[in-house]
């Protein structure tokens, strides 16, 4: 019996690794907060996940590495903290910095749901590309 080795991806339960891009920056000002989570229930809110992945980067940042994750669904949240006071600011509901969400679904009133900012991973690194949104 031969057995062959096939390149390419990778079994669908090894970790991989997961990175974001940014755009629309609107200043380098401030950090960005990330919310990386697999969990319905603390989306976009990590605050009491106790598996989030939670990162606060420069805002100078273009592509940030966030890690290996193991196979499963996630959603990410982005908040571009201008005044670094580590949350988002409103103006009578609408944020006054900007928000950012994987897979860039449309936003309505309020942060989209998990699933229509969820993403698979399995098999193959995962990049997402995140457009930051300023409604003020």
């Amino acid at each position: 019996m031969v057995a062959y080795l096939v390149m390419g991806a990778a079994p669908v339960t090894l970790p991989q690794p997961l990175s974001m891009a940014l755009e629309g920056l609107r200043s380098a000002r401030g950090q960005i907060l990330i919310c990386v989570t697999r969990d319905p229930d603390h989306f976009p809110d990590c605050t009491d996940d106790p598996d989030k992945r939670h990162f606060a980067i420069p805002a100078s940042s273009d592509t940030v590495t966030l890690g290996q994750l193991t196979p499963g669904s996630y959603a990410i949240a982005i908040i571009h903290d201008e005044n670094r006071n580590g949350r988002l600011d409103t103006f009578a509901g609408i944020p006054r910095e900007g928000v950012g969400f994987s897979r860039n679904p449309v936003l309505r009133f309020g942060a989209p749901s998990f699933r229509s900012a969820s993403f698979t991973i399995s098999g193959a690194p995962v990049e997402q590309d995140i457009q930051l949104k300023y409604f003020l």
